[in-house]
């Protein structure tokens, strides 16, 4: 049976089929490892294009040619134990325990076959099968040591199925909560691999979890900031409003918190903030209330706080759109789903109407929100706007003075 097979490089069943020798097969294979599809499909090779293309387990299964790989791909159709069976009748050598490492995926088999002698995409796959097990078993450093190896063996037969087996390794540490160099590192790996395939829609999804990790774990540095908004704007080039507009908005509501998080320390501060607030009217393009209810309530607090900080000429005009925006939210945001969310929208709002001068619009809302604060704790908070409302009641004070020296 050929090898290498561009197994792992296609999404769906397509990733687990495994294809017939052909004459053309040397031209054809490496097209295929590389994500590829060649533009006219050699017969017995039909119902790999079928797959790929999205086409019913039917009209795949009508195309399989004759042969052990057909017995290997109809069970992947059909995974059942008599399917199994008969598979394993006819698969000989290392393609064994590559069905038997398919079986166990599809829970036909209690544990995952050893590795063997294997080479190649197949010792990649049995490698990412024990990780799996071990994932399974909460053994994380184990699961990811496996992951490792399996990505490193594929690297220089399969570039895209290594880009996958690196990117499941980085997004496993991400989940794990780690955030450093090595996170990085495998994500820049991946997104090498995948620089000259087909796969541009997996390269922007990788731009974006890499920019999530430089924004995670930033801690307030401005360089890893700007590393998260130039792995955003990557991700842009393929996640276009008309195309990906979910992922279009997602990108740019990361992309605006990471600028607003950046230190205001510099003359190009408020031109970030500028840029952010673009973002989120970009992103509220996408996410409306009716349709995406707490993405679009994050998005509209988030602009609404941008728009109270941003250096403009019309600051008023600007203040009473964050409180117009504030507004909005708490209409449908309620104390008692998220108390603390529902006060740090009050404290805004009400920090907001005091910077216009609204005392007795402010008042309640900052009073409330302070109430809320104490309530579960968050004092710093409390205290935060307890000094906002002192300040105001001072120059409550000053105003009714000066108005008795006028009179």
């Amino acid at each position: 049976m050929m090898q290498p097979q561009p197994i792992g490089v296609f999404p769906g069943a397509a990733g687990f089929f495994l294809l017939p020798l052909v004459p053309e097969a040397d031209r054809l294979i490496p097209l295929l490892l590389r994500g590829h599809v060649p533009d006219s499909w050699p017969e017995s090779w039909c119902f790999f294009a079928a797959a790929i293309e999205g086409k019913s387990e039917d009209e795949v299964l009508a195309l399989l040619p004759e042969g052990p790989e057909a017995a290997y791909n109809r069970f992947i159709l059909d995974p059942q134990a008599h399917t199994y069976t008969l598979a394993k009748e006819v698969i000989s050598g290392d393609f064994t325990l590559l069905l038997d490492a398919v079986a166990w995926r599809l829970k036909l088999c209690e544990t995952p076959p050893p590795l063997g002698d294997t080479a190649g995409e197949i010792r990649a796959f049995l490698l990412a099968t024990q990780a799996y097990d071990a994932f399974q078993r909460k053994g994380w450093p184990t699961g990811l040591s496996f992951l490792f190896e399996a990505a490193a063996v594929a690297e220089d037969v399969s570039p895209v199925f290594s880009a996958r087996l690196y990117a499941e390794w980085a997004a496993t540490k991400q989940m794990l909560g780690d955030h450093g160099k090595e996170t990085v590192e495998g994500y820049q790996k991946a997104l090498a691999l995948l620089e000259t395939s087909s796969f541009q829609e997996a390269r922007a999804e990788l731009w974006f979890q890499l920019g999530s990790v430089y924004q995670t774990g930033a801690g307030g540095r401005k360089s890893s900031l700007l590393e998260a908004a130039r792995c955003y704007h990557e991700a842009l080039k393929v996640y276009r409003k008309d195309t990906y507009p979910e992922e279009y908005a997602t990108v740019h509501m990361n992309l605006a918190l990471a600028y607003l998080a950046m230190p205001a320390l510099d003359r190009s501060a408020y031109l970030r903030t500028a840029a952010a607030i673009q973002s989120l009217r970009e992103a509220l393009r996408i996410f409306k209330k009716d349709t995406h209810p707490e993405l679009w309530a994050s998005a509209t607090v988030n602009l609404a706080n941008a728009l109270q900080h941003v250096k403009t000429s019309h600051p008023e005009e600007n203040l009473w759109e964050a409180v117009a925006l504030y507004e909005e939210v708490l209409e449908v945001r309620r104390p008692k789903d998220d108390p603390l969310g529902y006060a740090r929208v009050l404290a805004n709002q009400g920090n907001a109407l005091a910077h216009l001068g609204a005392f007795s619009r402010a008042l309640p809302r900052l009073e409330e929100a302070s109430r809320l604060f104490c309530a579960y704790g968050e004092h710093e908070a409390a205290n935060a706007v307890e000094d906002v409302l002192a300040e105001i009641a001072c120059m409550r004070k000053q105003a009714a003075s000066n108005e008795k020296m006028e009179q």
